[in-house]
C-alpha cells in the first residue's frame, strides 16, 4: 500500500490541465474585455485631445475672433461689442442680411464657444442678432 496508483496520477493531471484549461479561458475573456475598454478610451482620449486644441487656446481664439470683426464688411456694420474677461458679447438691432451672413460664415466655421445666438428676422434684408462667445 505503500506505492502510489499510476491511475490516480493520471487523474490528478487530468484534473489539474482542466482546469487550467477554465482558467485560460476566463483570462482570455478578461482580456477581450480589457482590449475593449482601453480601445474605447484611447478613442476618446483623442477626442478630447482634438476638442482641447481646438477650444483651449484662448489667446487664439480671441485673435481670431479679432480678425473676424476686423473684416470691412462686419466692421462697417456698427455692431455693439462688449468684451468681459470671460466672454465678449456682439450684438446689433438692425443688420443687413448680406452681413450677417458674412459674419455667421466666419464664425461658424471657425471653433469658438459659442453660448447664446439669436438672430431674428426684422424684414427681408434686414435681421437683429445677439450673440455671446466665451473663452
Amino acid at each position: 500500500m505503500n506505492r502510489v496508483n499510476p491511475l490516480h496520477i493520471g487523474l490528478l493531471l487530468a484534473v489539474v490541465i482542466a482546469f487550467l484549461f477554465f482558467q485560460l479561458s476566463s483570462v482570455k475573456t478578461e482580456l477581450e474585455e480589457a482590449k475593449v475598454s482601453f480601445e474605447t478610451s484611447e478613442k476618446l482620449a483623442v477626442d478630447l485631445s482634438s476638442l482641447k486644441s481646438a477650444y483651449a487656446d484662448k489667446r487664439k481664439s480671441k485673435k481670431a475672433l479679432e480678425k473676424i470683426l476686423a473684416n470691412r464688411t462686419i466692421k462697417a456694420a456698427n455692431l455693439t461689442i462688449k468684451r468681459n474677461k470671460k466672454s465678449i458679447t456682439i450684438s446689433s438691432k438692425s443688420l443687413d442680411a448680406k452681413t450677417l451672413n458674412t459674419l455667421m460664415g466666419k464664425v461658424l466655421n471657425t471653433s469658438f464657444n459659442i453660448v447664446s445666438l439669436k438672430v431674428k428676422r426684422l424684414s427681408d434684408t434686414k435681421a437683429s442678432l445677439a450673440m455671446e462667445i466665451k473663452w
